[in-house]
């Protein structure tokens, strides 16, 4: 069995691996930080905090479309969370203005 040729060190294939590696550090802290948003949000409304509810949907927001100025998120997948998360924030703020 003939032994195997050292790889080839192509100077574009590392660039791309180190790239790749900040890009998944990157992408893996801004998700973090929208699923944390997030649950704090949902908190807010179980408590039925007005206050912490409008602050934190617009930080929601303000985090979700930041990933997708990065590419970390899709434009759809971005409008799909913010609608979501205020549709429910909503019904805390309009049951309370009732």
């Amino acid at each position: 069995m003939p032994a195997k040729a050292a790889k080839k060190k192509n100077l574009s294939v590392i660039k791309r691996a180190r790239q790749a590696e900040k890009r998944k550090l990157r992408n893996a802290s801004i998700r973090s930080k929208i699923k944390t948003v997030s649950k704090r949000i949902e908190e807010a409304i179980t408590e039925k905090n007005q206050e912490n509810v409008k602050k934190f949907l617009r930080e929601v927001i303000r985090t979700v479309n930041s990933a997708v100025s990065k590419g970390v998120l899709r434009k759809n997948t971005a409008s799909r969370k913010i609608s979501r998360l205020s549709k429910l924030a909503n019904t805390v703020l309009k049951a309370a203005a009732a």
